[in-house]
């Protein structure tokens, strides 16, 4: 039995608890709420819903508790349901019905934990999105390994989910860049506001190979030639880059063809006509204060050229057309005033602004012995994806930027991340299922199955906390999604490698050399192949490889 069984179980407790003393049944929830007791010998699970109710029904929170309590007993799933304080719920499963679990994890395997709540859902999730000028930091780093996670817990839970990479080709930023190209061809110094770094003059000078005589060229047309072939060979490598980091993209959106299409100006159009945008002081301004903004937006400036908002605004309405009718924007920490902007622009276009949601992520540092690590070999000063992935590798990278929520700043331990010890968490989450898979080779050895295992045998501890945990996973990719919160996922895969250790250390779960095959041996085998099965689940919902040896 699962939490969620279980909270369906309480609910028809409640209902004929409700119907038997003549009680107002609109006042059931459709659901309760179902918590492991920090404790356990407070029990299984624990419940609060006699206390949240019996005020508005006129009883006594002890009272409708203990009507529960006995009509949950009735049923054989209950091994006990007992009153504490001044009105929960304890609860202990018989373990016929806890055990229920591992054959279900067993028979849905990879399904296990995923559901299709969010089935009506098409989100564009949009992360990333580093302007094509230099390597992917940090920052971006973190949000390829979060957005990707995130876009498979959405996934988990039924969404259709697109992962969009907003490629920004349109403005002063990658002029600076094709100019500092440009000085690095002729061998001059780095422009004042341009890029500096080895992978400008690797560009520079691919770009010279590829087109031989640029240097000569009228210099519009050379600025324009290192303009496009730079861009597009920077750009190639922040894709391979993000391909070997484990990060695909469904649709590489380019700013620039909102501007040749006439996007933005068609947005424009539809602002001005329905009287969101006005003109003040020569430039057109954006009513975002009506949908909650705290000040008018510039559209329009009033030299004539757009404000970045005006390809924010078309590019909202693109999003839109396409069918989505959720847009995630995975924002940098520098980008805390585009939350109610782009909340109250989608408002402006006659959307509902909460159909539009914006995550910042905060700032990441590399630390070794306590002091900030500078190790990028391109610039000094800027640690790029390249070379996190050098000094950990793919899974370590990924594990250490999405375990912990975004809202926090993270400091990044390097020595802890590279050892090989239970002290670095994905190595410790990684030997849990690898020790898993090494079980059952040997049990494949021995020729020991685990169908039909007899799973009300599993009374230990440990076995219990185990089977508990296992069932924590379907509601665990449930608030993650709700939150969008992926590090829940990396935190439970800890929780479960610990709960199945302590197993492990407790109970034998292979029979010795000079002992016959018992009916345990075979519920242990199926708990920890049901255990090894959600640890894999909750691994790939990260990213992050699942080996069979270590």
């Amino acid at each position: 039995m699962t939490p969620s069984e279980l909270s369906e179980l309480i609910v028809r407790a409640v209902k004929r608890a409700f119907e038997v003393h003549e009680l107002d049944a609109s006042l059931i929830p459709d659901t309760v709420v179902v918590e492991r007791p920090r404790n356990p010998e407070h029990g299984d699970y624990s419940t609060n819903i006699a206390l949240r109710i019996a005020k508005q029904a006129g009883v006594a929170p002890r009272d409708l508790a203990q009507w529960i309590a006995d009509l949950l007993q009735e049923d054989a799933a209950i091994s006990q349901a007992e009153i504490a304080g001044p009105g929960f719920l304890n609860i202990r499963l018989a373990a016929a019905a806890q055990g229920e679990i591992v054959q279900t994890i067993l028979e849905q395997g990879e399904k296990f934990g995923r559901n299709t709540r969010y089935q009506d859902l098409s989100v564009n999730l949009e992360f990333v999105s580093a302007n094509p000028t230099g390597p992917i930091h940090l920052g971006g780093t973190r949000w390829a390994a979060v957005g990707d996670s995130l876009g498979r817990v959405l996934e988990a839970n039924g969404a259709k989910v697109t992962r969009e990479y907003y490629f920004n080709d349109h403005g002063e930023q990658i002029d600076r860049f094709a100019r500092s190209l440009v000085a690095s061809a002729l061998n001059e110094p780095t422009p004042e506001d341009g890029y500096g770094g080895e992978y400008i003059h690797e560009i520079a000078q691919a770009v010279v190979e590829q087109s031989p005589g640029v240097v000569d060229k009228d210099p519009a047309e050379r600025q324009e030639i290192f303009r496009e072939l730079g861009v597009n060979m920077m750009f190639d490598r922040i894709k391979k880059s993000l391909s070997d980091f484990g990060t695909e993209f469904d649709v590489y959106y380019h700013e620039n063809s909102l501007f040749e299409a006439g996007a933005v100006e068609k947005a424009i159009d539809y602002l001005k006509e329905s009287g969101n945008l006005y003109p003040e002081d020569g430039a057109w301004w954006l009513r975002t204060t009506k949908y909650g903004d705290e000040k008018d937006r510039v559209v329009i400036k009033s030299d004539g050229n757009h404000a970045y908002i005006a390809g924010d605004l078309a590019y909202a309405v693109d999003k839109f057309e396409r069918g989505h009718n959720l847009l995630i924007y995975m924002l940098g920490a520098d980008h805390h005033g585009y939350v109610t902007r782009l909340k109250a622009a989608a408002g402006t276009l006659g959307y509902d602004p909460d159909q539009l949601e914006v995550l910042i992520g905060q700032m990441v540092n590399l630390v070794r012995d306590g002091e900030a690590v500078r190790m990028s070999k391109r610039k000094g000063t800027v640690v790029t994806l390249e070379d996190l992935v050098e000094a950990l590798g793919v899974d370590a990278a990924r594990y250490s930027l999405l375990r912990s929520s975004v809202d926090t700043s993270l400091d990044i331990d390097m020595e802890l991340w590279a050892k090989q010890s239970s002290d670095n968490p994905v190595f410790y989450v990684q030997y849990g299922h690898a020790r898993l898979c090494s079980l059952a080779r040997k049990a494949e050895e021995l020729g020991i199955s685990a169908e039909n295992p007899d799973t009300s045998l599993l009374t230990h501890e440990t076995e219990g906390d185990l089977i508990r945990t296992l069932g924590d996973f379907p509601g665990v990719v449930k608030t993650a999604a709700d939150l969008r919160e992926p590090h829940r996922i990396a935190r439970y895969a800890e929780t479960l490698a610990a709960s199945f250790h302590k197993f492990y250390d407790n109970c034998p779960i292979l029979p010795k050399s000079d002992e016959d095959v018992a009916p345990i041996h075979v519920a242990r085998l199926a708990l920890a192949l049901a255990t090894r099965q959600v640890l894999r689940n909750a691994l790939n919902l990260i990213g992050v490889s699942a080996p069979e040896k270590m």
